[in-house]
């Protein structure tokens, strides 16, 4: 796994820096990672690793992971 750098609240990458770091993500959330993996393991905000997915031309998954079948209901 490729590091990414600290950043704190506010900093802002610069333009190389910001879209190889995008790369990186992208390449962790197509791996199957979720945006909150992403964020636990980058200490990157919600926010921040969104739009720098969205820099990189993600296609977002849908929200919820796995679901149940619709007999499996308690």
């Amino acid at each position: 796994m490729t590091k990414v750098p600290s950043l704190p609240r506010g900093k802002r990458l610069r333009d190389k820096e910001r879209s190889s770091v995008a790369a990186e993500l992208l390449r962790r959330y197509i791996s199957g990672k979720s945006i909150r993996d992403i964020c636990g393991e980058t200490g990157y905000s919600i926010g921040r690793v969104r739009r720098l997915l969205e820099e990189a031309g993600v296609e977002f998954r849908r929200r919820g992971g796995a679901t149940r079948g619709r007999g499996s209901r308690a």
